[in-house]
């Protein structure tokens, strides 16, 4: 169990501009699959091959026809499976390490064209302005449609220094915007936190990492310190989060759950897909390495906790998320989540290339799946820097090709109930009350958040209710 948890991958709901991230599990053959080929479909494979290396406008090489259709098989199961080419998959592996060449950029293909996941915070596609939803059509002067996504991956990773120019289209605007970027060696600290204000704590995951749950634990003992005593509340922050390794995720969830508690569980068609990861050393800890939790401050597990989610929070975020919020340990706050329940396994294949293939779905503790649903908040808070109207409205799981279903029933998001908390985001600018001009609030140098961000406000203010009614 224990390579299982090191070497997972439930993150990113699409592939890093310039980087991934990694695992290497191995497969199991299902014993109950079919072993005969399907003869009539290979003959016909062969020759569609064979016309297209005598009849194509152009002499065509083997190796790139036979990539194209490997390339094929995989992106046609899901979103999320696809074939890394030996470039690709040594992108990946340096990926997970945190240090990769780039623009920062978690990206999906949809309908011929990229979209935008989340551009990942301090990187030069955040500073430029890239946001969740966008669509990318054209890369220099090529246009986007008809290239695979590890194509445009490719034109998006360069040499550092080196420009590239985005014509994006965005909902809600005219024309197409043109961005230029300028490539970098992105070196990125998954864990930021700075104490919001006396008592109270404030903790950012942008991405799960190998050395996140180090970092974590690192962030909390210098909370506790700068704070001189016990904390009263915590906001750990999720949001735009894509994902990432899967015991970066049981780590995180380990240092604010009881020990031995379960964290996620997964199932599969192979033995080797079904796990259940607790909150056990063994399930996060690389080989020989100590338990960098067991030094967790006195009054980590018990600090009343709200935990931040938007539709850019997908796959590890939402594991811990939904741990958290089915162990009661924490109340869930901002807007559904991105609703990735999918586990990829990396198999190398030979020649330095790979296949990432979907292999299992996880579940939390009491058994849900979040594939193409999310994660609810317990507290709907709606985001500034969107229109009313628009709030939960960019791109998800569920409206990705090719998804898949969600083994509990139905991919669409639960309904509103009447009695459900929702607050609303007020107008960002009084000559606008209709909200049409709301506006992400921009970051300070060396911000990690505004004291103009509503969302944490919100949380802030719940915790220090909480703390006014536990003093009562």
């Amino acid at each position: 169990m224990t390579q299982k948890a090191k070497l997972v991958l439930v993150g990113l709901a699409g592939i890093l501009a310039g980087a991934a991230l990694t695992l290497n599990l191995p497969a199991i053959a299902d014993k109950d699959a079919e072993t005969a080929l399907p003869v009539e479909e290979l003959r016909a494979f062969t020759d569609v091959f064979a016309r297209i290396k005598s009849d194509y406008v152009e002499p065509v090489d083997d190796k790139k026809l036979i990539s194209s259709a490997i390339n094929g098989m995989l992106s046609g199961l899901d979103p999320h499976s696809a074939y890394l080419d030996a470039e690709g998959f040594k992108d990946l592996q340096v990926g997970t390490q945190g240090e990769f060449g780039g623009l920062g950029i978690e990206v999906g293909m949809e309908d011929g064209f990229v979209k935008v996941v989340s551009p990942i915070e301090d990187t030069p596609a955040f500073k430029a302005g890239v946001k969740p939803g966008d669509l990318i059509i054209k890369l220099d002067d090529t246009p986007v449609k008809g290239m695979t996504l590890n194509d445009a991956v490719k034109r998006m990773r360069g040499k550092p220094g080196s420009p590239i120019k985005l014509t994006i289209v965005r909902k809600g605007v005219d024309k197409p915007i043109v961005l230029t970027l300028t490539r970098a060696v992105i070196k990125i600290r998954s864990v930021k936190s700075k104490l919001l204000e006396n008592g109270y704590g404030y903790v950012r995951v942008t991405q799960f990492q190998e050395h996140t749950g180090e970092l974590l634990a690192e962030a909390l003992d210098n909370l506790y310190k700068d704070n001189k005593a016990p904390l009263k509340g915590l906001i750990l922050d999720l949001r735009n989060d894509p994902g990432g390794l899967l015991n970066g995720a049981v780590a995180v969830a380990a240092a604010f759950i009881k020990p031995d508690s379960l964290v996620v569980y997964t199932e599969g068609r192979t033995e080797d897909a079904k796990m259940r990861l607790t909150a056990s050393p063994e399930n996060y800890l690389r080989p020989m390495q100590s338990d960098y939790l067991k030094s967790l401050p006195e009054g980590a597990k018990q600090v009343p906790m709200v935990v931040l989610v938007n539709g850019g929070s997908a796959s590890a975020s939402e594991i811990v998320a939904g741990a958290l919020q089915d162990h009661k340990r924490a109340v869930i706050m901002g807007t559904r989540s991105f609703g990735k329940g999918s586990v990829q396994t990396i198999l190398p294949i030979g020649n330095g290339t790979a296949i990432k293939l979907t292999t299992a779905r996880y579940f939390t503790p009491s058994g849900r799946s979040i594939q193409a649903k999310g994660i609810e908040p317990d507290i709907v808070v709606e985001d500034p820097s969107m229109p009313s109207d628009d709030q939960g409205l960019g791109i998800r799981e569920a409206d990705l090709e090719h998804h898949l279903s969600n083994p509990n029933g139905g991919d669409a998001a639960p309904a509103s109930k009447p009695d459900e908390m929702v607050i609303k985001a007020p107008p960002t600018d009084k000559s606008s009350p209709d909200g049409k001009d709301k506006k992400p609030v921009p970051l300070e140098p060396g911000e990690i958040v505004s004291k103009n961000d509503f969302q944490v406000n919100q949380a802030l203010n719940l915790l220090k209710g909480l703390q006014i009614l536990q003093g009562r």
